[in-house]
């Protein structure tokens, strides 16, 4: 049986949630630096990224760690991973749980 689109993007999400920046102990989805996961009617996944900063360590890598795992996944016909830094990461973006965990508050 396939899945929704809806039910696949949230599959996605929870896949997005097992990357992790090495500097920073929180997933990038907590962080805030996925801005958008579209799933489209014919299961291609849209997503739209940033980092922390342009000159990241890892921005080399993660966006096509990140892909790799989307493409690996049951019911995903396609993925592509747009690295964008606008508009710019600020804090205001991360979860409320990604600030209690780097004790934020």
């Amino acid at each position: 049986m396939n899945k929704s689109t809806i039910e696949l993007q949230n599959d996605v999400i929870e896949v997005i949630k097992t990357c992790h920046d090495p500097e920073i102990p929180v997933n990038i989805y907590e962080l805030g630096l996925i801005y958008e996961v579209k799933v489209n009617a014919d299961f291609f996944v849209d997503v739209l990224m940033t980092l922390t900063s342009p000159s990241c360590p890892v921005a080399g890598s993660l966006p096509g760690e990140v892909e790799d795992k989307i493409k690996g996944m049951e019911g995903v016909e396609g993925a592509k991973v747009t690295l964008t830094f606008d508009p710019p990461w600020t804090q205001d973006l991360m979860s409320e749980a990604a600030k209690l965990e780097l004790g934020m508050f």
